[in-house]
C-alpha cells in the first residue's frame, strides 16, 4: 500500500493508500468516526465505519485527540461533498495506527487573542490559515528565484555582518565583532554593487535587519529581502524590470496556490489585474494628490483616520501610501523622491538635484511599499561628497568608492520585501503572520 500526500489524492481514486499525519478535527457519529487528517499538504476526511474495521481500530479512532499523530490506510473515494483542503476526496479507512495521543491542545476552535496565538506560534502554524500563508510565501520565494534565474541574474550571497550602514544609521543592530563594532546588515546592496562588475546582473536573497522602534502592521525587526542589481541600467529600465518581475510573482501564485488563496478568502479579482505596465506617479504629483484629498477631509483605512497634508520634501507615512494605492487597481510607482529623504547613494537628477532617480513600488489595496529602488551614483567624486554630507565614516566606504574608479557605469537596483509582498498577496492585515517566527519590536519568542 503506497504512502501518498493528501494533495495528490486525486491521482489515486479507487486505490488503497496510506496517509501519515495528525488529527485536525473529529466528529463522532457513534458507529461512524469522521476524522479530519492533515499531513502538511492538505486536509482529508477519513471515514471510520465500525463494521469495516476491527474493534481495536475503531476504539483507537474514538480515542484520538486533536493533533494526535497517526498513520491511516484505506481506499480513496471521490466525493464532491467531502470537506477538506482541497476537498472532494475522502478515505474509507481499513486500518489505523496511533503514533501518539496528543495532550490537551491549547489552541481550540474558539477565538483566541493575538498575543496568546503569538506566544503559541510554534503550534499556531498548524492552523489552516497559517498553513495557507506559509505555502503562498514559499511559492512567492520560488517565483522570485525562478524569474531572476531565468532572466540572466546570478545569485551571490552577501554578508550579514557588516562594518557600516547601508541605509540610515539610526536603525542598526550593533554587535561586538571580537572587539570591533559591527552591525547586522540592513541590505546586501552595497556588496552587490561590487558583484555586478564581476558577474553582470546579480541578486542576493536573505534576512535583513532594521532596529526600527516601530509597532506598525508593516514593520518587522528581521525580514527577508531580495535585492537585484543591474549594470548599464538607468531608472527607466529598472522600472520595466520591476513590473515584469512583480507581475510574474503574482501570476505564479494565482496559478499554483488557488486552494490556499481560497482558504484565506482572498479576493483574487484584485490580483488578476496585476499585469505590466504599472502607473508612474512623480513625487510632485503624489504630494499634490495627497494634499488635495486631505483638504477634502478624506479618511484612510484601517481606522478611517483623516488623511493629513504633507510638505514637499517629506517622506510618506503609511496613511499617505495607503491613500495613493487606493487610487489605482494595480501597483503604482512613485518616483523622483526628494534627495534629502533617500539613501546617500541614490543618483540625483542632473537638472534638478533636489530630487533623486529613485522609485518606490506601492502595492494596491492600501498595502504600501513593497519595493524600494533607484539608480545609483556612478561618479566617485559625487559619491564622496554624499558620504561626507551624511556624516558617514569615510574609511568604511573606501572600497565602495573604488568601485566608481575602475570602470564605473550607470547601474541600478532594488529591494523587494518578502513579508510585505506576502501580506499583500494573501490579503493580511499585519506582517506578523507572514513568516513562521516573526521578530517584532517586543517579540523574540518563540
Amino acid at each position: 500500500m503506497s504512502i501518498v500526500r493528501i494533495e495528490n489524492l486525486k491521482d489515486h481514486v479507487g486505490a488503497a493508500v496510506t496517509l501519515r499525519g495528525w488529527l485536525y478535527n473529529k466528529t463522532d457519529k457513534g458507529r461512524l468516526q469522521f476524522l479530519q487528517v492533515r499531513d502538511g499538504s492538505g486536509i482529508c476526511q477519513a471515514v471510520v465505519f465500525k463494521k469495516n474495521v476491527s474493534e481495536a481500530v475503531f476504539d483507537a479512532a474514538r480515542r484520538l485527540t486533536q493533533e494526535s499523530s497517526l498513520i491511516v490506510s484505506g481506499t480513496v473515494r471521490a466525493e464532491e461533498r467531502a470537506p477538506g483542503i482541497p476537498g472532494g476526496f475522502e478515505l474509507d479507512v481499513t486500518d489505523l495506527e496511533v503514533v501518539q495521543i496528543a495532550a490537551d491542545y491549547p489552541i481550540s476552535p474558539k477565538e483566541h487573542g493575538v498575543e496568546f496565538l503569538m506566544d503559541n506560534r510554534h503550534l499556531w502554524l498548524r492552523s489552516s490559515r497559517q498553513w495557507a500563508i506559509m505555502r503562498v510565501r514559499a511559492t512567492i520565494i520560488k517565483a522570485i528565484r525562478a524569474w531572476l534565474d531565468d532572466h540572466g541574474f546570478m545569485l551571490v550571497d552577501t554578508p550579514i555582518l557588516t562594518p557600516a550602514a547601508g541605509e540610515g544609521t539610526t536603525t542598526l543592530f550593533e554587535i561586538d565583532f571580537h572587539g570591533t563594532p559591527a552591525f547586522l546588515a540592513q541590505t546586501g546592496q552595497l556588496y552587490n554593487e561590487a558583484n555586478i562588475f564581476a558577474f553582470g546582473p546579480v541578486y542576493c536573497f536573505g534576512p535583513t535587519f532594521r532596529a526600527e522602534k516601530s509597532k506598525t502592521r508593516r514593520h518587522l525587526q528581521e525580514f527577508w529581502m531580495v535585492e537585484p542589481e543591474i549594470p548599464f541600467c538607468k531608472l527607466e529600465e529598472l522600472l520595466e524590470i520591476e513590473e515584469q518581475f512583480v507581475s510574474y510573482i503574482v501570476r505564479t501564485v494565482l496559478a499554483e496556490r488557488a486552494v490556499e488563496l481560497k482558504v484565506l478568502e482572498r479576493d483574487i479579482s484584485h490580483l488578476q489585474k496585476v499585469t505590466a505596465p504599472f502607473e508612474r506617479l512623480h513625487y510632485d504629483e503624489a504630494v499634490a494628490m495627497i494634499n488635495a484629498a486631505a483638504a477634502q477631509g478624506v479618511t484612510v483605512p484601517p481606522n478611517d483616520d483623516p488623511l493629513t497634508t504633507i510638505a514637499w520634501g517629506d517622506d510618506f507615512g503609511a496613511p499617505h501610501e495607503t491613500y495613493l494605492t487606493m487610487q489605482f487597481e494595480k501597483p503604482v510607482f512613485v518616483h523622483h523622491f526628494p534627495t534629502e529623504v533617500k539613501a546617500f547613494y541614490m543618483e540625483p537628477e542632473p537638472d534638478r538635484p533636489e530630487v533623486c532617480r529613485s522609485a518606490d513600488l506601492l502595492a494596491p489595496e492600501g498595502y504600501g511599499e513593497i519595493i524600494g529602488g533607484s539608480e545609483r551614483m556612478s561618479d566617485p567624486a559625487k559619491l564622496m561628497a554624499a558620504i561626507e554630507k551624511h556624516k558617514l565614516p569615510a574609511d568604511a566606504y573606501d572600497w565602495y568608492i573604488q568601485l566608481r574608479q575602475f570602470g564605473s557605469v550607470p547601474h541600478s537596483g532594488f529591494g523587494l520585501g518578502v513579508e510585505r509582498t506576502v501580506a499583500w498577496i494573501c490579503g493580511l492585515d499585519h506582517v506578523r503572520e507572514t513568516g513562521a517566527f516573526p521578530r517584532m519590536l517586543n517579540r523574540l519568542q518563540p
